[in-house]
């Protein structure tokens, strides 16, 4: 862009910042805000309908963002595929669109622990993200959480479930709820797949400070949603939003997450039995597909 405009390139880096946080200052509230528990109940019934998993209202996964090594930044940013990267977390929903995200953790750190550690991992751990109360599956009086899925990366939790390991040999019942979670698990990486044809800058290492290439990450996201976005939502829609939520809401969420409550420890000990009966829904006749025996 430097030679193509005969501009310094850091005229066209200042530029590039400027833009980014345009984009995010004016778009992230109409294509990417805070869900509100009706938004929730939606993304719910499209899993349900689009990829057969009941009381889903997310999919979660994180992305490697390869980068130049930062200076002094020593193996921080080094992860296992042998790059240097920062890792974009995200929570999709069914129609690939990305919910909400967090950017710039070490490329060296695990799924898992980027999420345990970030503010969104905790909001969704402390159900202070909105999230409905547990509803009963489909077609039974069966009381179960609303959850997201994920991969093995990831901790078995109440409201976070995984597949069954694999390395011990699983039954037929386990082998039918690891193809369910998958069915409903790749729309992240499908996500992912859209956002990096769509945005070249994907497609090579980005030579940026790590606090630079966080928020073009940021941007190419919400440009995303933009993309995926049939039904734009007028100016007034937001503003209503926004001054129907909750006291600060959205900084609610995303702050003040130092306590941990008394009952998460509880929480997770009945994250097994969650997807126990998961896995038992699955077999029965409300909760079964016709292919699912073909797979």
């Amino acid at each position: 862009m430097s030679s193509s405009f005969r501009l310094g390139e850091s005229t066209i880096r200042s530029i590039l910042k400027d833009v980014c946080n345009a984009i995010i200052k004016t778009m992230k509230g109409k294509f990417m805000p805070t869900p509100t528990t009706e938004d929730w109940k939606r993304i719910a019934d499209g899993f349900n309908k689009k990829w057969n998993y009941p009381n889903c209202i997310g999919a979660i996964d994180g992305k490697h963002v390869n980068i130049i090594a930062p200076p002094s930044s020593g193996s921080l940013f080094f992860n296992y595929k042998k790059h240097f990267s920062i890792v974009l977390m995200a929570v999709v929903d069914d129609k690939y669109r990305f919910i909400a995200v967090d950017i710039g953790a070490y490329g060296k750190n695990s799924d898992g622990g980027i999420l345990a550690s970030s503010r969104l991992g905790r909001a969704i751990e402390m159900n202070t993200f909105n999230i409905p109360t547990d509803t009963p599956l489909p077609g039974t009086e069966i009381i179960m959480p609303h959850v997201f899925v994920a991969d093995e990366a990831f901790p078995l939790k109440r409201n976070l479930l995984r597949p069954y390991p694999r390395s011990s040999g699983i039954s037929e019942k386990e082998r039918i709820y690891n193809n369910r979670l998958s069915r409903a698990r790749r729309v992240v990486e499908n996500a992912f797949g859209i956002l990096y044809q769509k945005f070249g800058i994907y497609n090579k290492n980005l030579h940026l400070h790590p606090k630079y290439v966080d928020i073009v990450v940021f941007a190419t996201c919400i440009l995303h949603n933009v993309m995926r976005c049939y039904n734009i939502p007028s100016d007034d829609e937001v503003n209503t939003r926004q001054s129907s939520a909750n006291n600060d809401d959205e900084q609610r969420l995303l702050s003040n997450l130092s306590t941990i409550p008394e009952d998460i420890s509880e929480s997770s000990a009945s994250a097994f039995e969650t997807r126990d009966m998961f896995a038992t829904y699955f077999q029965s006749p409300e909760g079964r597909v016709p292919w699912q025996h073909l797979i």
